[in-house]
């Protein structure tokens, strides 16, 4: 039985662990049951690169893509491992400043037939997300504990309070609601995420294209409380 709690995952917030790296600069994680690296990236509709030994290589990969890109880079780095042990039959997926495990396109063709959770933070902003998905299907999102939807917003209600997240959204100051998220990963796919792992592990990369931003229309219609219409044009030197 997996007893996995908060308390496991408080190597996290080390001022020595890589991971705060992840914390400091945004970051998607996601494990995905039986599909290999390479099959990961072919349904993000990505090229597998180079390998990278270990994390600390990834997040130096990481930072030259930023310094060789003059604006913000129209791609991100992402590296995939498959888990030893075994029974290798999980994948961990990991991004800096990238939404992949965020993105209803990739997650639900990537559960089909299995499960995937991911979960992510976007740096400096309190924003931090968690996703589980099965049988390519959204059965539980949250930002914060006493927020669900999804399919079944509820069904990991009392994993939530074993690990440390309360669901009706009365939260206990002393709980580190990251390290939760990472307790209630390992629950759902029983993989123990430490530090060695993550820092040791030999990444295959692909750079994942940058989903196309949303093209606002040149005019906008605005209707007022009083149901008053305004047709305002918009110039791209607005933005």
């Amino acid at each position: 039985m997996n007893t996995a709690t908060a308390a496991d995952y408080g190597w996290i917030r080390s001022s020595s662990s890589l991971f705060m790296f992840a914390l400091e600069a945004g970051y998607t994680m996601t494990l995905v049951r039986g599909v290999l690296p390479e099959e990961v990236f072919r349904l993000a509709r990505a090229e597998p690169g180079e390998v990278c030994q270990g994390l600390h290589a990834l997040i130096q990969r990481h930072l030259e893509l930023l310094d060789e890109s003059d604006d913000w880079p129209e791609s991100f780095l992402t590296g995939a491992f498959t888990v030893p042990g075994p029974r290798p039959d999980w994948t961990v997926i990991l991004e800096f400043g990238g939404e992949l495990g965020m993105r209803s396109g990739f997650m639900e063709p990537l559960s089909n037939g299995t499960r995937a959770v991911s979960h992510s933070s976007n740096g400096g902003k309190p924003m931090d997300f968690f996703h589980w998905y099965e049988n390519g299907e959204l059965r539980t999102t949250f930002e914060w504990p006493g927020d669900r939807t999804g399919r079944t917003p509820d069904d990991l209600n009392p994993l939530m309070r074993e690990v440390g997240l309360d669901p009706s959204g009365d939260e206990d100051p002393e709980v580190d609601r990251k390290a939760a998220v990472l307790a209630l990963t390992e629950r759902l796919t029983g993989v123990r995420l430490t530090e060695d792992l993550l820092r040791d592990a030999e990444y295959l990369t692909a750079e994942v294209p940058e989903e196309p931003s949303e093209e606002w229309p040149a005019v906008v219609d605005i209707t007022n409380t009083c149901g008053e219409q305004t047709y305002v044009e918009r110039r791209e030197d607005q933005f």
